[in-house]
């Protein structure tokens, strides 16, 4: 029962770095009002709105990494067969979730002190520290696992 509960937040990890994946394929989908809403900016929406492949491209590229990171979380925790580089791979991914998750602290003293970060660029980074540190909590209840 101990092991189960050991290999949840790396679970947590990929089901949320999947569900970020789906997402980007979504903002393709959805074209220049989802690249503006989720912070791609006026030029990545005004190239979308022209027909440009780069904008679905770059965020074809986002998913697809968001994905491979995703499986290597679900590797990590056991429920799929271990893959290369899987230690490298996970502190990489932990680090840069961490990373970005940081930026809630600049946000935060931004929306409290003028109101100059908006409250969904901070739950972006939320998002991300929760990543973050899912990975850092599998990583920690895993890591002799993950030698072999």
């Amino acid at each position: 029962m101990r092991s189960q509960w050991q290999r949840a937040p790396l679970i947590l990890a990929g089901v949320l770095c999947l569900t970020l994946a789906l997402l980007h394929l979504e903002i393709i989908i959805m074209g220049a009002p989802a690249y503006l809403y989720f912070g791609a900016g006026r030029r990545m929406a005004d190239l979308a709105e022209q027909g440009s492949w780069l904008p679905g491209m770059l965020t074809a590229a986002i998913a697809l990494l968001l994905g491979i990171i995703g499986a290597y979380a679900f590797a990590g925790s056991g429920i799929i067969r271990r893959l290369p580089w899987l230690r490298p791979i996970l502190l990489g991914s932990c680090a840069l979730f961490l990373a970005r998750g940081s930026l809630m602290v600049p946000q935060a003293l931004s929306l409290l002190s003028n109101g100059g970060a908006s409250g969904k660029e901070f739950s972006f980074s939320l998002v991300s520290l929760v990543l973050g540190l899912s990975f850092a909590w599998g990583l920690c209840n895993r890591w002799r696992l993950l030698t072999r």
